[in-house]
């Protein structure tokens, strides 16, 4: 049994390592991200982590994790910035206000796919221009759903969450190990 990660994240990496997991093979899936035309962020999530899930080659036994992380401001889904301007325009709409993180994970082995997403709230302090210039000039900003990093120095920003820290990071840690725990994947081995 191989267990790979469909995922380039760093961060998702890093929190599987903290569960003791070290993938045997990272292969993140190559599949059209964008959200069909009126679809929520929620049903848009748990949908890309299972596409993500299925299109990772693997063999019949190997454990398969993906996971999607998206920015919900209402019904409003803000994924990776394309640029700084987007970025920009992405803080300045959280800047005040409470938005959803949403992270859906997919466990696959063989056939059997399991889907479970984690839902916080987050509430982001009204940004001055210095502070969004000063996130903008870090480059933190890209490859990050949103236009930010929780655990970077977007940190600084955020006064406020419920839910899931890690989660937020884009991988829930407890529903990760409750899934691969649930397609026999030894979590809690004891060396």
């Amino acid at each position: 049994m191989k267990f790979i990660l469909g995922s380039g994240s760093p961060r998702r990496k890093e929190l599987l390592a903290g569960l003791g997991i070290v993938p045997d093979l990272i292969l993140p899936p190559d599949i059209d991200e964008d959200p069909r035309r009126g679809e929520l962020p929620r049903p848009y999530c748990l949908r890309l982590a299972e596409e993500k899930a299925r299109a990772v080659p693997s063999g019949p036994d190997d454990v398969v994790l993906c996971a999607d992380t998206t920015v919900a401001l209402g019904r409003r889904i803000l994924g990776k910035p394309a640029d700084a301007g987007e970025a920009a325009a992405f803080l300045t709409a959280l800047g005040g206000r409470r938005h959803q993180v949403i992270t859906a994970i997919a466990v696959r082995r063989g056939a059997r796919v399991l889907v479970r997403e984690s839902v916080s709230t987050v509430k982001m302090k009204r940004l001055s221009d210095a502070e969004i210039n000063g996130y903008l000039a870090s480059g933190e900003w890209q490859g990050k759903a949103g236009g930010y990093g929780i655990q970077g120095l977007a940190g600084a920003l955020i006064p406020w969450i419920s839910g899931s820290f890690t989660g937020i990071m884009g991988l829930p840690v407890a529903e990760t190990a409750a899934l691969l725990s649930a397609v026999g994947y030894p979590v809690w081995r004891q060396e």
